[in-house]
Protein backbone atom coordinates (compact mmCIF):
# COMPACT_ATOMS: atom_id res chain seq x y z
CA UNK A 1 0.00 0.00 0.00
CA UNK A 2 1.25 3.53 -0.66
CA UNK A 3 2.30 5.81 2.17
CA UNK A 4 -0.55 7.62 3.91
CA UNK A 5 -1.28 11.15 2.74
CA UNK A 6 -2.28 13.93 5.14
CA UNK A 7 -4.38 16.83 3.90
CA UNK A 8 -4.84 20.00 5.96
CA UNK A 9 -8.24 21.66 5.92
CA UNK A 10 -9.55 24.67 7.80
CA UNK A 11 -13.20 24.45 8.87
CA UNK A 12 -15.16 27.25 7.24
CA UNK A 13 -18.19 29.12 8.57
CA UNK A 14 -20.34 27.46 5.89
CA UNK A 15 -19.34 24.00 7.17
CA UNK A 16 -21.08 24.67 10.48
CA UNK A 17 -24.58 24.70 11.89
CA UNK A 18 -25.96 27.77 13.73
CA UNK A 19 -24.17 26.63 16.92
CA UNK A 20 -20.79 26.73 15.16
CA UNK A 21 -20.33 22.93 15.16
CA UNK A 22 -19.56 21.20 11.86
CA UNK A 23 -22.79 20.05 10.23
CA UNK A 24 -22.76 16.23 10.19
CA UNK A 25 -22.91 15.66 6.38
CA UNK A 26 -19.88 17.90 5.89
CA UNK A 27 -17.66 15.17 7.33
CA UNK A 28 -18.52 13.09 4.27
CA UNK A 29 -17.24 15.91 2.07
CA UNK A 30 -14.10 16.28 4.20
CA UNK A 31 -13.34 12.57 3.80
CA UNK A 32 -14.04 12.49 0.05
CA UNK A 33 -12.05 15.68 -0.58
CA UNK A 34 -9.11 14.18 1.29
CA UNK A 35 -9.35 10.92 -0.69
CA UNK A 36 -9.33 12.86 -3.97
CA UNK A 37 -6.27 14.83 -2.81
CA UNK A 38 -4.53 11.63 -1.71
CA UNK A 39 -5.26 10.05 -5.09
CA UNK A 40 -3.60 13.10 -6.63
CA UNK A 41 -0.45 12.32 -4.64
CA UNK A 42 -0.52 8.60 -5.41
CA UNK A 43 -1.44 8.99 -9.10
CA UNK A 44 0.76 12.09 -9.63
CA UNK A 45 -1.85 14.52 -10.88
CA UNK A 46 -5.49 15.53 -10.42
CA UNK A 47 -6.73 12.61 -8.33
CA UNK A 48 -10.26 11.98 -9.50
CA UNK A 49 -9.45 12.82 -13.13
CA UNK A 50 -6.47 10.46 -13.11
CA UNK A 51 -8.58 7.75 -11.50
CA UNK A 52 -11.14 8.05 -14.29
CA UNK A 53 -8.38 7.90 -16.93
CA UNK A 54 -8.17 4.21 -16.05
CA UNK A 55 -11.54 3.87 -17.83
CA UNK A 56 -13.62 3.36 -14.71
CA UNK A 57 -16.22 5.17 -12.67
CA UNK A 58 -15.67 5.05 -8.87
CA UNK A 59 -19.05 5.17 -7.08
CA UNK A 60 -19.10 4.61 -3.34
CA UNK A 61 -20.50 1.29 -2.17
CA UNK A 62 -20.10 1.82 1.54
CA UNK A 63 -19.42 4.69 3.90
CA UNK A 64 -19.04 4.69 7.67
CA UNK A 65 -18.36 7.69 9.87
CA UNK A 66 -17.62 7.85 13.55
CA UNK A 67 -17.60 11.16 15.39
CA UNK A 68 -15.08 11.32 18.22
CA UNK A 69 -14.72 15.00 19.13
CA UNK A 70 -16.58 18.23 18.29
CA UNK A 71 -15.17 20.23 15.38
CA UNK A 72 -15.94 23.94 15.14
CA UNK A 73 -15.48 26.95 12.87
CA UNK A 74 -11.82 27.84 12.24
CA UNK A 75 -10.52 24.48 13.53
CA UNK A 76 -7.61 23.09 11.55
CA UNK A 77 -8.03 19.45 10.58
CA UNK A 78 -5.22 17.17 9.49
CA UNK A 79 -7.00 14.45 7.51
CA UNK A 80 -4.96 11.28 6.97
CA UNK A 81 -5.91 8.92 4.14
CA UNK A 82 -4.71 5.34 3.71
CA UNK A 83 -5.56 2.58 1.30
CA UNK A 84 -7.02 0.03 3.70
CA UNK A 85 -7.84 -2.75 1.24
CA UNK A 86 -7.68 -3.54 -2.46
CA UNK A 87 -10.40 -5.97 -3.47
CA UNK A 88 -11.05 -7.60 -6.81
CA UNK A 89 -13.12 -4.64 -8.02
CA UNK A 90 -13.05 -2.26 -5.05
CA UNK A 91 -10.78 0.04 -3.08
CA UNK A 92 -11.37 0.80 0.59
CA UNK A 93 -9.93 3.96 2.07
CA UNK A 94 -9.43 4.67 5.76
CA UNK A 95 -9.66 8.32 6.82
CA UNK A 96 -8.84 9.93 10.19
CA UNK A 97 -9.49 13.62 10.86
CA UNK A 98 -7.31 15.04 13.63
CA UNK A 99 -7.38 18.32 15.48
CA UNK A 100 -4.25 19.93 16.93
CA UNK A 101 -2.67 18.11 19.87
CA UNK A 102 -3.31 14.85 17.94
CA UNK A 103 -6.99 14.66 18.97
CA UNK A 104 -8.94 12.30 16.71
CA UNK A 105 -12.11 14.13 15.66
CA UNK A 106 -13.60 11.60 13.23
CA UNK A 107 -12.86 8.40 11.38
CA UNK A 108 -14.32 7.22 8.11
CA UNK A 109 -14.09 4.20 5.87
CA UNK A 110 -15.16 4.55 2.25
CA UNK A 111 -15.29 1.72 -0.27
CA UNK A 112 -15.41 2.63 -3.93
CA UNK A 113 -16.15 0.15 -6.68
CA UNK A 114 -14.60 0.14 -10.15
CA UNK A 115 -17.52 0.34 -12.58
CA UNK A 116 -17.48 0.14 -16.36
CA UNK A 117 -18.82 3.42 -17.84
CA UNK A 118 -20.53 1.42 -20.60
CA UNK A 119 -22.17 -1.46 -18.71
CA UNK A 120 -22.37 0.15 -15.24
CA UNK A 121 -21.21 -3.20 -13.84
CA UNK A 122 -18.20 -3.88 -11.59
CA UNK A 123 -14.89 -4.54 -13.30
CA UNK A 124 -11.53 -5.57 -11.83
CA UNK A 125 -9.31 -2.81 -10.44
CA UNK A 126 -7.17 -1.85 -13.49
CA UNK A 127 -3.60 -3.16 -13.31
CA UNK A 128 -2.02 0.31 -13.37
CA UNK A 129 -4.27 1.50 -10.55
CA UNK A 130 -3.61 -1.67 -8.55
CA UNK A 131 0.12 -1.09 -9.01
CA UNK A 132 -0.13 2.54 -7.82
CA UNK A 133 -2.29 1.70 -4.79
CA UNK A 134 -1.12 -1.82 -3.93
Amino acid sequence: MPNPVTICRKVLFGDCDPEGIVYTPRFTYFALEAIHEALGEWLEGPGLRNLMRFGILPPARALTLEFLHPVTWDDELAIEVRVAELGESSITFSVVGRLPLNIDAFTATITQVCISPETKKPVPVPDGLRLALG
